[in-house]
């Protein structure tokens, strides 16, 4: 595989194709998820959890990020990289700014937070100075103590009609690529369809862009409960390579997520 850059998304979206997206965090992950062809790998504070043993991922640091970000950049084989910006490192524009050089100089092609409007300011001086910028909407686990909870957003009206102006804004503040997680299915395909952006999702249903998965949920080593939104591909494979292979092509092809793994 060719490196895929920001350019090869963004062409993927206009021509209407999807690209998968998978977690990874070391670089033997990396090595593996990149050869089977994943277009891009994210390096999430979904660590503090999967790796740290954390009960969210409030506890992960920016060194936390910085270090696996780097392991994941000397496994890659070619896929974009995103690196999330941990909690409460990007709470002013200073500190987006200064967490932001951190990561791309440990590795990542594009940085990741979670937000709404409030980013727009933030968003606009990295994407100047060459920092693209994803950013996270719907459920964000960094706001986990707020929310109440892991629970799915943009269900009334008001506060759908909110998501779609924070999407819009973010979009025309710079934002390179949106992720949605954990919103009605209806929801996410009128973002997708009124963004000029790639738009990734996770329990988003079937009409995103591209689709995530933490990758050891998608293996089904994960312990507890399985996510309503996460299918076990290890259940259909007799590897791991082959697991990842076919979580890719079923994304691209549209057969995942199904209807099952989505929300009205």
């Amino acid at each position: 595989m060719s490196n895929v850059t920001l350019h090869t998304l963004t062409e993927r979206k206009a021509a209407g194709e999807k690209f998968a997206v998978l977690t990874a965090y070391d670089a033997t992950f990396s090595h593996l998820v990149s050869k089977a062809g994943v277009e891009m790998i994210l390096v999430g504070d979904s660590l503090g959890m999967v790796l740290q043993g954390h009960d969210s991922t409030l506890p992960v640091s920016l060194d936390d990020m910085a270090y696996h970000t780097g392991a994941v950049a000397r496994g890659n084989q070619g896929a974009m990289i995103m690196s999330d910006l941990p909690f409460m490192s990007y709470a002013t524009v200073g500190q987006a700014m200064e967490s932001s050089a951190k990561l791309m100089q440990a590795g990542a092609h594009i940085i990741k937070i979670e937000g709404g409007r409030w980013l727009c300011e933030s968003v606009a001086l990295l994407s100047e100075r060459g920092v693209p910028v994803c950013v996270h909407l719907g459920l964000t686990p960094q706001a986990v103590n707020k929310l109440g909870g892991y629970k799915v957003q943009g269900r009334t009206r008001e506060s759908a009609l909110e998501m779609i102006e924070d999407a819009r804004k973010l979009e025309e503040a710079g934002a390179s690529m949106l992720l949605l997680e954990c919103v009605p299915t209806v929801l996410a395909q009128e973002i997708t369809m009124n963004a000029g952006i790639p738009v990734i999702g996770i329990g988003a249903g079937p009409h995103t862009d591209a689709q995530v998965l933490v990758l050891q949920d998608m293996l089904g080593i994960t312990p507890g409960r399985r996510p309503k939104f996460v299918k076990d591909f290890m259940a259909q494979s007799d590897s791991i390579d082959a697991a990842v292979r076919l979580y890719a092509e079923e994304v691209r092809n549209g057969s995942f997520p199904s209807k099952e793994h989505g929300f009205e």
